[in-house]
């Protein structure tokens, strides 16, 4: 079938690389009876690829059922799948039979497969190796044909090192791997899929379909849709019931947005690109810069009370002139020391000043030493964001330019009391 064709047989919008792979690779293996393992984040629409699988092979006439393997109980998932007999357990008050009896012939999507206990994988093996299965309080053993569909997002592999996961199941299952692609890696996808969901939503509750303007577009692109097209499809749906304008602009569509994903997102604050510390050594960079910033106006300070005599007077004990211009050259270095200074990508240059002592008579020294510890300068960061907001943790972590998630991890870690 011409892929164009299959797009939109299922109803399928996109023309990224990744996307046309998947779907190729999928309606080679439908014509065979082979496992097909889908691997995808949440929300990508690892089911169509299932359904598009069963339709277009030999069993499309037969049943097809599909199962969240992450939404049946552990104590049942065994009876669910391969059936019991009355009185294998209590409340069972009748015998019944399992989805592998009844889809028998047909195809059976086990969707969440890496949620499935230890013990039912054992049992899901020998019915993809032998087609055996034997109901929960049974012994007798019974056959069945079904193809079988798994999907995941999670990586398995990982989970089979941690021995959460059987490996020779693994291995099973992916004789056939399906990789479906996020919404962030489908970019050029997207401003199409919204357009398509906003004209069925408008079509569906008779009003006329939305708008967004470029800034807007932009925005909707940006964004990293951790839920894909699940959630592009409920924030198109929102937008389309909840709107005052059929005109869309940022300003409006960012009040959709879930705003604790917003700072994955790159924002411009007083002309410099800002976005979230992806991990704690950009938040030491950041605290290396204010270290930096405190330690120059410390500099700053003393340089005015040496060159004012009204606000400090001689000292006996060291050379005034030398020290002016040791913290001028530290404050505001010459061109040709800036030049010889190298200043590689992600590097933080930090100066590191010698105690200051300021001598306005011969009976008393008065010594400013500022503590460069790493913990005290985060600790004394974040308490001035809490003061700053009033103890608001979404605003503090924002200025911090951390999680909030970070930022509650912080206050435990220094036992800080808000």
């Amino acid at each position: 079938m011409d892929l164009q064709a299959l797009k939109n047989r299922f109803n399928i919008i996109g023309n990224t690389p990744a996307l046309n792979h998947a779907l190729n690779t999928a309606e080679q293996v439908a014509a065979t009876d082979l496992t097909v393992l889908i691997v995808g984040e949440s929300g990508v629409g690892k089911e169509v690829f299932s359904q598009i699988i069963h339709s277009l092979s030999a069993r499309k006439h037969n049943p097809f059922i599909a199962v969240n393997c992450g939404a049946i109980p552990e104590g049942t998932i065994d009876s669910e799948l391969f059936g019991h007999e009355k009185g294998s357990f209590t409340g069972a008050v009748d015998s019944r039979k399992g989805y592998f009896e009844t889809v028998s012939g047909g195809t059976i999507f086990l969707d969440e497969i890496g949620e499935l206990p230890l013990g039912t994988q054992a049992r899901l093996l020998r019915v993809l190796e032998t087609g055996e299965f034997i109901r929960v309080g049974s012994s007798k053993v019974q056959k069945s044909d079904v193809r079988v569909i798994a999907a995941t997002n999670r990586e398995l592999l990982e989970y089979t090192q941690k021995g959460k996961f059987r490996e020779d199941l693994y291995y099973r299952l992916n004789t056939v791997p399906i990789r479906v692609p996020s919404l962030r890696d489908r970019k050029e996808d997207i401003p199409l899929l919204f357009r398509k969901f906003v004209v069925d939503f408008a079509d569906k509750y008779k009003t006329k379909p939305i708008f967004l303007d470029e800034e807007a577009r932009e925005l909707l692109t940006k964004y990293s849709w951790p839920g894909n097209v699940r959630e592009l499809k409920n924030i198109a749906e929102q937008i389309s019931v909840l709107r005052k304008s059929d005109n869309i602009n940022s300003e409006t569509l960012a009040g959709f947005l879930p705003q604790h994903n917003m700072h994955n997102m790159p924002m411009v604050t007083g002309g410099t690109p800002l976005g979230e510390f992806a991990n704690e050594r950009e938040i030491l960079y950041k605290l290396f810069f204010d270290m930096k910033k405190d330690v120059n106006e410390l500099k700053k300070m003393f340089l005015e009370i040496l060159q004012n005599p009204s606000i400090a007077g001689q000292s006996a004990n060291f050379n005034k002139e030398s020290l002016i211009n040791e913290l001028k050259e530290d404050i505001m270095p010459s061109a040709a020391s800036q030049a010889s200074m190298p200043h590689p990508p992600n590097t933080v240059h930090i100066s590191h000043p010698q105690p200051i002592i300021i001598d306005n008579d011969t009976s008393s020294h008065y010594e400013v030493d500022e503590s460069l510890n790493i913990m005290d300068k985060e600790k004394e960061l974040i308490l001035k964001a809490l003061k700053k907001h009033r103890g608001r943790r979404k605003d503090a972590s924002t200025d911090l330019g951390i999680s909030e998630r970070t930022l509650y991890r912080k206050i435990k870690e220094y036992n800080i009391e808000e």
